[in-house]
């Protein structure tokens, strides 16, 4: 398996969390400050997987236009939101395929760690309507000492001592804010944060950890075989496992041209 490629894990995908919805709410009353209609207000979800946040979007009214550049990952998309309004293209963060001014929101769900953001963020600028906002949101779990969660990871981390992980916690420490500004293409960056829970059969949590990639692309397939073995024996005494995450949004302005002479 090679990292970055989600050909191999896109089926196990929809095991995956989803975000909070009173976020998503919030964020909305954030971004659209002039109060457009929900139905005229044009959203670009880019990175859009297999459309775990896309269909959440949808629920609120949003048109929504996804994006998604694995083959894989955008027919599992396809298949999960069909019968909804969506949209789905082949693109990515650095060449959406979208014309210019044409959305009021671009989001990236769990994803924008994996663009340039020299490249990305004047793209998503280009295709940004004036006053218009771009949003990279995450949903990591929120790890405590002590738990069983807190196991597994010290226990992949004696299983691959070289392991760096590009998803998953990465997000937790880069400052973001300071990125999503770093261009010139974008202004006022604001954070916003809250805990999640979400609950998992075994089979479902099982699933979720097949659809890590980072892991299983450093692991090889040997250790990654080591580490189910091992996830599997923590959770065997659980019949239902509570999931703590943390929802994290930081969301900026696309930067205002001074027409002033």
């Amino acid at each position: 398996m090679n990292q970055g490629d989600f050909t191999q894990v896109a089926k196990h995908y929809h095991n995956r969390p989803a975000y909070s919805a009173m976020l998503l709410e919030k964020l909305l009353l954030c971004i659209n400050p002039k109060g457009i209609k929900t139905s005229e207000f044009q959203v670009t979800e880019v990175g859009a997987g297999t459309g775990k946040l896309t269909k959440m979007l949808a629920n609120f009214g949003l048109p929504i236009t996804a994006i998604e550049p694995n083959d894989a990952m955008r027919a599992e998309g396809e298949k999960y939101t069909q019968n909804t309004s969506i949209i789905w293209k082949k693109g990515d963060g650095e060449n959406t395929s979208m014309p210019s001014n044409s959305c009021n929101w671009v989001i990236m769900a769990s994803s924008f760690h994996w663009t340039n953001p020299a490249k990305s963020l004047p793209e998503f600028a280009r295709i940004l309507k004036d006053d218009g906002y771009f949003t990279a949101i995450w949903n990591p779990r929120n790890i405590l000492e002590g738990s069983v969660f807190y196991e597994i990871e010290e226990e992949i981390k004696a299983m691959i001592p070289e392991l760096k992980r590009v998803s998953s916690g990465k997000q937790n420490t880069q400052k973001w804010e300071e990125v999503l500004v770093s261009t010139g293409d974008f202004q006022d960056c604001f954070f916003m944060e809250c805990d999640y829970i979400e609950m998992m059969s075994k089979e479902r949590y099982m699933g979720a950890w097949e659809s890590v990639n980072d892991i299983q692309a450093q692991a090889g397939e040997a250790r990654w075989q080591k580490i189910l073995a091992m996830i599997a024996s923590k959770i065997a005494h659980l019949d239902t496992i509570e999931i703590p995450y943390k929802i994290r949004a930081w969301s900026a302005q696309k930067t205002k041209i001074n027409t002033k002479g």
